[in-house]
């Protein structure tokens, strides 16, 4: 299969490719996870996080469509040890969509130890990736996103789905902010993004990559292993009116193969709304769930592609996996992942 992950570009820039994000209640928090940097491209990849990059949380409110609040890690070399310093800057009001501004240092430390600061607590490091899903199964929807066909499920059965991800490892940054902090309290709706950039030679950033919504990589640009696609580098409120056309008629195309829309087209424009802006939804204090009633943030537990797959296909379809294919990947404490 053709796939952002396995190849050598991939290999090269894992670093500043974002694998996963997630957004869910912790302790008295919030907790958003970025992983970056997936060992499943090959087995010497680059290890820790890039230090000419920035790596950061966008937050907005009440379905504003800019952000208010951006919180960006910045990693220092790695240390004979492979350990790397790392700080945490808090960015507010216009400062929070502003590439050029400094913002407030409220936390620092160092890879795979808990730092503290005000209202938050960090942690970066090498984990189990938590994620599951198997890829000759991406492969067979993704295939049929791509050419408008049938879903060809010959060479595939779910019964024998296992998780290609088993045995792998990801770099992750965990951010929690308490209920304390005065623009997170409980029972704010907040729309979360997080992305990637890094430093030019004209002393500026380029924004390398981002995620919102899971899968949306995966499915519908799985070629993309130069990160030359637009969506690397918009913003989500640029999203619908400079990508709806193309997710609309991806999604129409093979709806109308598979026959599961009495209108392709108004069926792939509702996706098209659904997923853009690529920006994940939240509610503040109340449990997460990717799900297909309910999208409210995204717990690691959360069988994103399993939802992602019936969405785009408008029928139900199964990973053939479930959560507890990665169930030692995940912890119920601070920092909620298992290092590696």
């Amino acid at each position: 299969m053709s796939h952002h992950l396995d190849t050598p570009l991939a290999a090269q820039g894992g670093q500043l490719y974002i694998d996963d994000l997630y957004v869910f209640n912790g302790d008295r928090a919030t907790v958003f996870v970025m992983d970056v940097n997936s060992s499943v491209t090959k087995a010497d990849i680059k290890r820790g996080f890039h230090a000419e990059a920035r790596y950061e949380f966008k937050i907005h409110f009440n379905g504003a469509e800019m952000e208010e609040l951006s919180y960006r890690f910045a990693f220092g070399e790695p240390d004979g040890e492979g350990r790397q310093t790392l700080q945490l800057y808090e960015l507010t009001g216009a400062d929070a969509r502003d590439d050029a501004a400094m913002g407030t240092p409220i936390a620092e430390g160092r890879t795979g130890e808990v730092s503290t600061g005000g209202n938050v607590r960090i942690w970066a490091g090498r984990i189990t990736d938590p994620f599951f899903v198997d890829l000759d199964g991406l492969a067979t929807v993704n295939g049929a996103v791509k050419n408008g066909s049938r879903v060809d499920h010959s060479a595939w059965r779910a019964d024998q789905a296992t998780n290609s991800f088993a045995g792998t490892t990801v770099e992750s940054i965990v951010l929690e902010v308490s209920h304390d902090e005065p623009l997170l309290r409980d029972g704010t709706e907040i729309g979360v993004w997080c992305r990637t950039l890094l430093a030019t030679d004209a002393g500026g950033w380029r924004q390398i990559n981002r995620a919102g919504h899971p899968m949306m990589w995966p499915i519908f640009w799985p070629d993309d292993t130069d990160f030359s696609h637009p969506a690397n580098v918009r913003h989500p409120g640029r999203d619908l009116s400079e990508g709806g056309e193309e997710i609309a008629t991806a999604v129409a195309g093979v709806v109308a193969a598979n026959g599961t829309a009495p209108d392709p087209q108004a069926y792939g424009w509702s996706v098209a709304r659904q997923l853009y802006p690529d920006v994940l939804s939240y509610r503040v204090g109340t449990a997460a769930n990717f799900g297909f009633a309910i999208r409210n943030g995204r717990t690691m537990a959360d069988n994103a592609p399993e939802v992602m797959f019936s969405l785009v296909l408008n029928t139900a379809t199964t990973s053939g996996l479930t959560s507890d294919a990665t169930k030692g990947a995940r912890a119920a404490a601070f920092p909620y992942v298992v290092p590696a």
